[in-house]
Parts: structure tokens; C-alpha cells; sequence
């Protein structure tokens, strides 16, 4: 099993760290996306949206880091992960859904112009963020995991982002419920860190 991956990239880590969590021996190939790696034939090859992640299971090509969580959760029979009842799998991919929408256009966005120089209106993205960081906070009241009873894919797919806005200037000291999610998700067995860069508020700390 293969996982194209950079280390920079939410969405890599997470699927580098729902494979860890699962304990699945693989070998991670980091893509040198500033020298433009993603865009080269073999890679497009493998995914022609020229983005990370891209899990190669023995042949089965995976794009997307949902997808790939979807994937593994199926592929090894990880009911605890992704459950199969109709009411619980929909739970899940409704924050699925938040994790490539709300997520993506918020913290990640948040993340992009202060890590990568994107050019979004970062007032505009930091509002976003805190928009459905409101909204998780609300959520989590009197629950632990998103879903259930025990940590599931959805808790894989929203960490990577949360854990790392405070790199987009997006302050995360007034959600002490999210917090406690992450500190929870960070005391998997398995568990792997994303990588932290010293921008926006994390500079400071």
C-alpha cells in the first residue's frame, strides 16, 4: 500500500493518520508539490486533479483523503470507524461533507494564505472559520465524538484542519469543546501529529 502525500497538506495527514490509527503497514511518498511533482504525467497518471493524497492499494487507486478514510474503513471491515447502520453511516458523511465544505473554505482556507500565500479576503476565511467552529462547539455539548460513542471517521476528517488554524490566525481559545475533541483525537493509540508551522498565531506561541 502506497500514500502520496505532503507533509504541509490537511488532507494528506489525514489519511496518513487515519492508516496509523488503523495500524496498516504502507509506504508514504512524499510529492514535492513547489517543484510542481503533482503536475507531472506519472502522478496525473495515478490522480488528474494533480492533488494529494492518492492512496495505491496493490492497484486500486484512491483520490480524495475522504474517500481513501472511506475506503480503508471498508476495506478492513471498521464498523467502529464507519458504522454501517443507515442513520450512523449518514452521520458520518454529513461531517464528511462539513470537513470538504465548511472546513475547507474556513480553517483550511484560513491556513492557505498565511502557510502558502493564497489569495483569499483573510478576514472573509477566519469568519468562515469561526462560523463553524460555533457551529462544532454547539455540537459537541454533551458528547464526545461527533458521532456515536466512540471516535469514528469523522473525527479523522475535521482534526487536521482545527488542530492547525490558530496557523491562519484563527484562534481557537474560546472553544473549549472543540479543543477537548482534538486532545481526545491526540490520545488515540496510533495517533500521528500534523506537522506545525510557525505562521499566523503560531508564531507567537
Amino acid at each position: 500500500m502506497k500514500l502520496y502525500h505532503h507533509p504541509l497538506s490537511g488532507h494528506s495527514h489525514r489519511a496518513l493518520l487515519f492508516v496509523s490509527l488503523l495500524d496498516l503497514p504502507h509506504e508514504a511518498i512524499e510529492v514535492d508539490l513547489k517543484s510542481g511533482a503533482h503536475k507531472q504525467p506519472a502522478f496525473l497518471a495515478l490522480n488528474p486533479f494533480g492533488q494529494v493524497p492518492v492512496l495505491d492499494d496493490d492497484g486500486t487507486v484512491v483520490t480524495d483523503s475522504n474517500a481513501i478514510l472511506v475506503y480503508l474503513a471498508k476495506k478492513y471491515g471498521r464498523s467502529d470507524w464507519l458504522p454501517e447502520d443507515a442513520a450512523g453511516a449518514a452521520a458520518v458523511q454529513r461531517w464528511l461533507s462539513v470537513a470538504a465544505g465548511e472546513i475547507a473554505y474556513g480553517p483550511a482556507a484560513a491556513r492557505l494564505v498565511t502557510v502558502f500565500g493564497a489569495k483569499f479576503n483573510a478576514d472573509e476565511v477566519i469568519s468562515r472559520a469561526h462560523a463553524i467552529l460555533a457551529k462544532l462547539e454547539l455540537h459537541l455539548a454533551g458528547r464526545d465524538w461527533l458521532v456515536g460513542d466512540r471516535p469514528t471517521i469523522a473525527d479523522v476528517a475535521v482534526y487536521s484542519y482545527l488542530a492547525r488554524a490558530p496557523e491562519g490566525n484563527v484562534d481557537l481559545a474560546g472553544y473549549a469543546r472543540v479543543n477537548a475533541l482534538l486532545r481526545r483525537i491526540e490520545a488515540l493509540p496510533g495517533f500521528v501529529a500534523f506537522v506545525q508551522t510557525p505562521a499566523g498565531l503560531s508564531a507567537a506561541s
